[in-house]
């Protein structure tokens, strides 16, 4: 009877120190793998962190190509846009183009009214030291002959010189072996006036009588001597008065009314 009731006690006692190793290897555990968990949060987590920083990079790069894909749509229409309104505006330019040179049609018709004259564009120039040549679109099909006076809005261009079916070779005043007989305005004297080899917009006056008052800004037109150019042509304006030794070696310059790098419309004078 002791003796079982010592087993008795000793079997609880067991059981009461298996129950208490149990619990201390189960807190062991516990610790042991909240431990382990520390440690893989310490590697894992920057891992997990990157892939979701790269997860949401490119769900943003998928928004980025996306939104490029958009504005290049944009700007290929843009660009359509842009070449359909220039287009237009070359359109413009040119219908402006037509229009001022029908005005200036027109303007010469007015100004010259007196004379027969056939409208004409330069479609070429031969501008050199010692020649000053244009070629106009018009010619004998047209009734364009040699020696018939040429003429601009703001004054004289010079005279034909040579004619094939459909133009004509025109001789400016400006050309260096070009001589016209004028007059000046304001005093009714006679002057000859050239081309010179220093400058393509200006002409010589010689031949200035002695007894002449020649002032700046004096007005020079065409004589109606000399059987080319008819009378009160506008030539140009006088720049300046030049005095030698001997008077009747004095000169003038004289500053072209046309300005024959921008020619462009001309008459040509039939009558």
């Amino acid at each position: 009877m002791y003796k079982n009731k010592k087993r008795g006690i000793v079997g609880v006692v067991i059981t009461i120190i298996i129950i208490v190793l149990l619990v201390v290897f189960t807190n062991s555990n516990a610790n042991q793998l909240t431990y382990i968990q520390d440690i893989c949060n310490v590697f894992v987590m920057p891992i997990q962190n990157g892939f979701t920083y790269l997860k949401n990079k490119i769900s943003g790069n998928d928004t980025f190509f996306a939104d490029m894909d958009t504005l290049k749509a944009e700007n290929e229409e843009l660009k359509a846009r842009n070449s359909e309104l220039e287009q237009s505006l070359r359109e413009l330019e040119i219908i402006k183009a037509e229009n001022e040179t029908l005005k200036e049609y027109v303007n010469l018709k007015d100004k010259y009214q007196d004379y027969n004259t056939i409208p004409a564009d330069v479609i070429n120039r031969d501008i050199s030291n010692y020649s000053s040549t244009i070629v106009i679109n018009v010619g004998s099909d047209d009734g364009i002959k040699e020696e018939m006076t040429v003429i601009a809005d703001s004054g004289l261009v010079g005279h034909v010189v040579s004619v094939t079916n459909n133009t004509a070779k025109v001789q400016t005043i400006v050309d260096t072996a070009s001589a016209v007989t004028a007059t000046i305005s304001t005093t009714e004297d006679t002057i000859v006036v050239q081309g010179t080899l220093e400058d393509k917009q200006a002409l010589r006056a010689t031949f200035i009588p002695t007894d002449a008052v020649v002032l700046q800004g004096d007005s020079v037109e065409t004589s109606g001597i000399g059987g080319i150019y008819p009378k009160g042509i506008h030539i140009g304006t006088i720049r300046e008065v030049v005095n030698t030794n001997n008077i009747t070696d004095r000169y003038a310059m004289v500053d072209t009314a046309v300005n024959f790098d921008k020619l462009n419309t001309v008459l040509v004078i039939t009558n």
